[in-house]
């Protein structure tokens, strides 16, 4: 029989005292997306309730304040549950790998952004009170998790170059009324002002040094809004990143050669490297900004990835 390790332990002991005490962390960001949590609050609140719950409330106050808290987290909780954007659960998630002094335990998410891709890609339903209700009776998923040059974390996507600002930034309901394939086409369709950035490249899968105006390291089913950008076959489990690089089109052609392969209407393009991997490192001659779910990541020469397979214990629906 396996032995369990010190933090599975203590996990197994609040699992069978949570009768005892049904405790939750509730942490929410009340700017996000379009502030619902402010009208949705109290009924979240009730479906804990009902289910036996007692909940701890805390308003997040600005950025990073969500990651202070729960890295300096001392009481004991069954799960940490928030609600907010795909930023609010990355502060979450890495407050809890950070905090030496207790189990990672369970997260719950209600996603209240404008994207919440990796709710969707877990099936978490959007709609906040059925969010909720997937924490007081679902299940735990054992996710994988990134780490960004060994001291920092993401849920589903670390990225750079083009989209990584304008995807995040623009609202869902403009990109819903452009379409998948119109939006990539408005993002690049000046080829004379995109910048590339060079990079070499390093993994088990893939060895190459090239100019890249776009690259994505992730482990997610949608990104920026778009389902299956990634690939069609992902498992969010199998302790591998997906990636994805794109090299400079330069003429109309090239350029819709990407767009057909990134919307499965083409089986290959010699501009576009995708692959899986659980380690990968980039490294450019210059400092490149890098977003890390959606948020800003830092600028820096040389990047290592590395996947943490099933780190990351979610919340999901239970069928």
């Amino acid at each position: 029989m396996t032995s369990l390790s010190n933090n599975e332990k203590a996990y197994k002991i609040y699992r069978e005292e949570d009768d005892l005490w049904k405790k939750i962390l509730f942490v929410f960001n009340p700017v996000s997306g379009r502030t619902q949590i402010k009208s949705d609050l109290m009924e979240i609140l009730e479906i804990f309730s009902r289910e036996g719950y007692r909940v701890e409330c805390y308003p997040t106050k600005c950025s990073g304040d969500a990651r202070r808290l729960i890295r300096n987290m001392q009481d004991d909780y069954l799960y940490v549950a928030c609600a907010g954007g795909d930023g609010t659960l990355d502060e979450v998630v890495s407050g809890m790998m950070e905090n030496a002094d207790k189990p990672f335990l369970p997260i719950g998410y209600i996603p209240s952004g404008t994207t919440n891709d990796f709710a969707s890609s877990l099936g978490i339903p959007t709609d906040m009170k059925e969010a909720a209700q997937v924490i007081a009776s679902g299940r735990t998923f054992y996710c994988d998790l990134g780490m960004f040059n060994k001291d920092t974390y993401f849920t589903y996507v670390a990225a750079f170059g083009l989209f990584t600002e304008t995807s995040y930034a623009t609202p869902q309901d403009l990109k819903n009324q452009l379409g998948h394939v119109a939006y990539i086409i408005q993002g690049m369709a000046d080829l004379g002002k995109i910048r590339t950035y060079r990079f070499h490249v390093e993994s088990d899968e893939l060895s190459i040094t090239d100019n890249f105006v776009f690259g994505m390291i992730t482990n997610s089913k949608s990104v920026g809004g778009f389902p299956d950008i990634t690939g069609t076959k992902v498992d969010m489990s199998d302790g591998l990143f997906e990636v994805t690089l794109i090299k400079m089109p330069s003429n109309i052609l090239e350029l819709n050669d990407i767009v057909q392969y990134l919307s499965h209407a083409a089986d290959a393009s010699d501009l576009v490297f995708q692959f899986k991997t659980r380690h990968i490192v980039l490294e450019s001659d210059e400092y490149v900004k890098w977003t890390r779910d959606g948020e800003y990541g830092g600028s820096c020469r040389k990047v290592e990835l590395t996947n943490l397979h099933r780190a990351l214990k979610i919340l999901v629906p239970a069928e």
